[in-house]
């Protein structure tokens, strides 16, 4: 089987978290695979989708590094063949008209409610006469499902699931303006796309049993399901946006890498043994529907920023310089000048130790762009012991050669051992001196990244 994945947005708002989940899980299924993965809009909610939408949804995709095989899909633009399938069944004789108002459907849904049954539509124009149907009334056109027997999904991750084809009413396939349904729509469009897999939230689970009948009743294959389980939030209630449901740009915006959503993404609810981070090379080797579990996730925004640490500093220097720019420039409101990003770039590798997301990572590395205020813990250090011990070093600084982190870490030993002071009471208010802060990498190294002039600058300043 040449295997066809797809991921169907509705463009109602941002790509959440679960919607992208559910994006990589089809995504990483059809690359293990070798076969396709397919995009599809579902904008046919034509009061509630925009364009903006639509853009966020391309912009998450391909943040998150996820290629589609052919060319979107707008189900909107469909419209007329998801029509046709529908006045096709009709003519079999698989669907017919339904003249109900919407006051005889509420009707006939409160009369089920009083009998203790599902309220539902009573099939009252399955088997009537047309000549019957009033002439004011515009129809719409009702699938004749299947009254007795059972139907069994195989669910890949649910396993088997059966309904009772009594419990299901005869649904709507098209409207009485003329336009689709939802459920007949991706029937359709699934089924012109050659899907052979469809990979959703389980949420989706009982749209399936009416799905399957629609194929039924068109005579085409019926696609894999594979209903997953949603995310909820660390309480173990449904996410919501208290939880941390944003869209997956507003997670970029907080300073994640697109390699660190994905591996924390594909870990919640699928694993591979005790294996935690993983390449993208390796997901697509291992990933599979066999190891996603039945129970839903929870969000863990801690261990998503523990795997972006890990990234951040796996990546390279150049990188983070790029991807951090943009925060950098905000901060300063200014764009960088070619000494301050020369300074960055060789200070990363110690700034990339400690930051676990790159806002994080820009705050640290402000100070090689500009001396910013001494927070509370550092002014502590600005008394005039401190200063006498920074005036030594200056001394030093001025009359060596050698401005390498070895030379400067033993000039600085130097000065402690003649001031007979511990190497820490003067690495603290250099610190302070050199960054405003009491937290930053080593010293020696800030001091060969800031070359001797800038350094020496900033110790004076200090002093003063």
């Amino acid at each position: 089987m040449n295997v066809v994945t797809r991921f169907a947005p509705s463009p109602t708002g941002f790509l959440h978290i679960g919607g992208a989940r559910t994006a990589l899980f089809n995504w990483f299924f059809a690359k293990h695979h070798q076969g396709k993965f397919l995009l599809r809009i579902e904008d046919t909610d034509r009061e509630r989708s925009t364009d903006v939408a639509v853009d966020a949804i391309f912009e998450s995709l391909k943040w998150l590094d996820l290629d589609f095989d052919d060319k979107p899909v707008f189900q909107f633009e469909r419209a007329n063949r998801h029509a046709e399938i529908a006045h096709d069944l009709l003519k079999q004789g698989k669907a017919y008209y339904c003249y109900c108002s919407p006051e005889e459907l509420e009707q006939m849904r409160e009369e089920a409610r009083q009998n203790g049954k599902p309220p539902r539509y009573s099939g009252f124009w399955r088997d009537r006469d047309p000549k019957l149907a009033p002439t004011n009334v515009k129809p719409v056109i009702r699938l004749k499902t299947p009254q007795t027997g059972e139907l069994t999904i195989e669910d890949l991750v649910q396993g088997s699931v059966c309904v009772q084809n009594n419990q299901l009413d005869d649904l709507v396939l098209l409207r009485a303006d003329g336009t689709p349904t939802y459920m007949l729509s991706v029937v359709v469009d699934d089924h012109d796309m050659n899907v052979t897999h469809i990979i959703r939230g389980d949420d989706h689970l009982t749209n399936a049993f009416r799905q399957i009948h629609i194929y039924h009743a068109c005579g085409w294959d019926v696609p894999i399901f594979a209903h997953i389980p949603l995310i909820h939030g660390p309480d173990g209630a449904k996410l919501s946006k208290r939880h941390g449901a944003l869209g997956t740009e507003a997670y970029r915006d907080m300073g994640f890498l697109p390699e660190a959503m994905c591996n924390y993404l594909i870990r919640l609810g699928w694993s591979h043994g005790d294996d935690e981070i993983m390449s993208r090379e390796q997901i697509i080797q291992w990933f599979d529907t066999d190891a996603i579990g039945k129970s839903p996730a929870r969000l863990d925004l801690a261990k998503l920023t523990h795997i972006n640490a890990h990234y951040l500093r796996e990546t390279s220097n150049q990188r983070l310089l790029d991807l951090s720019r943009e925060f950098l420039t905000t901060k300063l409101s200014r764009q960088l000048t070619t000494t301050e990003e020369t300074r960055l770039l060789r200070g990363m590798n110690g700034l990339k130790q400690r930051a676990k997301t790159l806002i994080e990572l820009a705050d640290a590395a402000i100070f090689y762009c500009v001396l910013p205020q001494l927070d509370d813990k550092a002014i502590k250090f600005t008394t005039p012991e401190a200063k006498a011990l920074i005036q030594a070093v200056v001394s030093n600084i001025e009359a060596t050669t050698d401005f390498t982190e070895s030379a400067l870490e033993n000039l600085v030993r130097q000065v402690a051992e003649q001031t007979n002071q511990k190497l820490g009471n003067i690495a603290q208010p250099l610190r302070v001196a050199l960054t405003g802060s009491t937290i930053s990498p080593s010293i020696f190294e800030i001091m060969d990244v800031l070359e001797k002039e800038e350094t020496l600058n900033r110790l004076k300043a200090f002093i003063k």
